[in-house]
């Protein structure tokens, strides 16, 4: 299967600022890497809602069929996860946004843009 990705350097771009709100917790580093990936896919920007924790704990997130995703907030996944990882998180939301870009035969596609959308990120230069 060939995936349309951004290209790396808007991949590290946008890589950048979820780390960064990871770290920070500011909304505007979420909606500019979200909106960054929404405006190369020409879709208009998925509704999020953050929680402490879905389905008791044994989710991190969620994604809807009307565009809506939930995730777990990255204060509370520092608290309350097994794998406490800013990485893991990341991923995470590459993941549900993955669901939300290729809606059809959902869990294999978000799954394969989380894996490719992070390859070669960690070699960059700055």
């Amino acid at each position: 299967m060939r995936m349309i990705l951004p290209p790396l350097k808007e991949r590290r771009s946008v890589d950048r600022r979820l780390s960064s709100f990871f770290r920070d917790y500011k909304p505007s580093d979420f909606n500019k890497a979200i909106s960054a990936l929404c405006k190369f896919y020409d879709l208009k920007m998925p509704r999020v809602e953050w929680y402490e924790y879905i389905d008791w704990g044994k989710t991190a997130g969620k994604t809807y069929e009307n565009g809506q995703i939930y995730l777990v907030h990255p204060e509370n996944w520092k608290r309350g996860r097994k794998y406490k990882s800013e990485r893991k998180w990341i991923n995470t939301v590459y993941h549900e946004l993955g669901h939300y870009i290729f809606w059809a035969d959902a869990e294999t596609k978000a799954d394969n843009f989380a894996f490719r959308i992070v390859r070669g990120l960690n070699n960059h230069h700055k």
